[in-house]
């Protein structure tokens, strides 16, 4: 299917406001679990997902972190200017989070018009019982967003400890209300290990302790990529048809200890949207290494992939990284992604994906009615008519291709 003959109006629904979830559930595993498999669906807890998985398969999780990137900035006259740090400007993010002294971030603002030029917005804060002073300046107006920068005092902090402590969760735009203490833990996964994220990879909040100890028990074993989940995932579709439309870029990280279990898994199971658009990406990109395409740049533009031979099985494009890697002698790949997944792709690696409820017209809905075709329509019925949570803080669904 061509993308100029993708129309967004095919795919939406009606979503009532009182049904997008506006906080968690006590008992992050007591969510709804939509099953489908085989074109059937039933209607489960979070807390039976092993029983629904097939035995000796690999469940392949994002372990990002999402930084406390929206910042409140009050003016001398009263007045809050809100800044919300999407990315750093010339740096990846690990790096940013360990600069000093002074950077540069790619942000939107909330209430730009009354920030004046030349204006330098400060924040007083406390860390480890050190006085500490954040400023604000505006330095360019970009199509999507400001450049900012920031310079803070003691200069020997880094930018990751000053952020902590000054700003809060970017909660999702359509929960309206403000963040809350419990949005610290719960717009958390409970294996989250690197900073990096302003949006929370959705699928896995419901996983907890006792779900992985039933993964083991059941020999399914578990792997985890990084991806850094940008604010471009709630960037709505305006455009006529998906092929108008731009679609932002993510940066994640793979090890070589994952690419070897994927090649050697059974079956994959992605959980959540981001761990899928890794893998696939990471796929396209062993196979622009083995057709020399590459040129030392691990990055996948959004239409790349369909243009590129997909004959070449997901072993052979893994095994080509792989011995990349042991000739140039790292133990972690750093790569870029803007694929857009529509209807009409042909996946690679998954036979299983765990996801929330999504977005009408979003990228992410396109993702899912890629993954199960004109079903998805049937399951967000399902799901509208039995009650389920919708959105960042909803409930669940396991979607099996087998």
């Amino acid at each position: 299917m061509s993308p100029d003959n993708i129309f967004i109006k095919d795919y939406t629904y009606f979503l009532p406001a009182d049904r997008i979830a506006s906080h968690p559930l006590p008992q992050r595993d007591a969510s709804k679990l939509l099953v489908y498999k085989s074109g059937k669906i039933k209607d489960e807890r979070f807390y039976n997902l092993p029983d629904e998985l097939p035995a000796d398969s690999l469940l392949v999780l994002n372990n990002t972190k999402v930084i406390e990137a929206r910042i409140l900035f009050q003016k001398k006259s009263g007045g809050i200017i809100e800044i919300f740090c999407l990315e750093p400007v010339g740096q990846n993010m690990e790096t940013a989070l360990q600069q000093t002294a002074t950077m540069q971030w790619k942000c939107l603002v909330g209430g730009a018009s009354k920030w004046k030029a030349g204006q330098i917005l400060k924040k007083q804060l406390s860390i480890n019982g050190k006085e500490v002073e954040l400023q604000g300046s505006y330095k360019e107006k970009l199509d999507d967003g400001f450049i900012i920068r920031f310079d803070w005092s003691p200069v020997e902090l880094h930018f990751a400890e000053v952020l902590h402590a000054a700003g809060e969760i970017p909660l999702p735009p359509y929960i309206k209300r403000s963040a809350e203490t419990i949005d610290t833990e719960r717009y958390q996964t409970i294996f989250g290990k690197h900073d990096g994220s302003v949006a929370a990879p959705t699928a896995a909040l419901h996983f907890t302790a006792e779900i992985f100890k039933q993964l083991q028990q059941k020999r399914i074993d578990t792997t985890f990529i990084t991806l850094n989940v940008g604010a471009g995932t709630f960037k709505p579709v305006k455009t006529e048809t998906i092929a108008e439309h731009s679609m932002h870029g993510e940066d994640f990280t793979i090890t070589k200890e994952v690419l070897e279990k994927i090649m050697a898994a059974k079956k994959i199971i992605a959980v959540g949207t981001t761990s899928l658009r890794t893998i696939e990406s990471i796929y396209w990109l062993g196979v622009k290494l083995v057709k020399g395409l590459l040129q030392n740049n691990w990055a996948l533009e959004q239409w790349e992939a369909y243009a590129l031979d997909n004959s070449i099985n997901y072993e052979e494009s893994i095994k080509a990284i792989l011995h990349w890697m042991d000739e140039h002698s790292i133990t972690e790949l750093h790569c870029r992604t803007s694929m857009l997944i529509v209807p009409g792709y042909t996946f690679k690696m998954p036979v299983g994906l765990i996801t929330n409820f999504h977005q009408p017209q979003s990228t992410l809905l396109l993702l899912v009615a890629a993954f199960i075709g004109n079903d998805w329509k049937k399951v967000y019925k399902h799901a509208m008519e039995n009650d389920y949570r919708f959105l960042s803080y909803g409930d669940s669904s396991y979607l099996s291709l087998g």
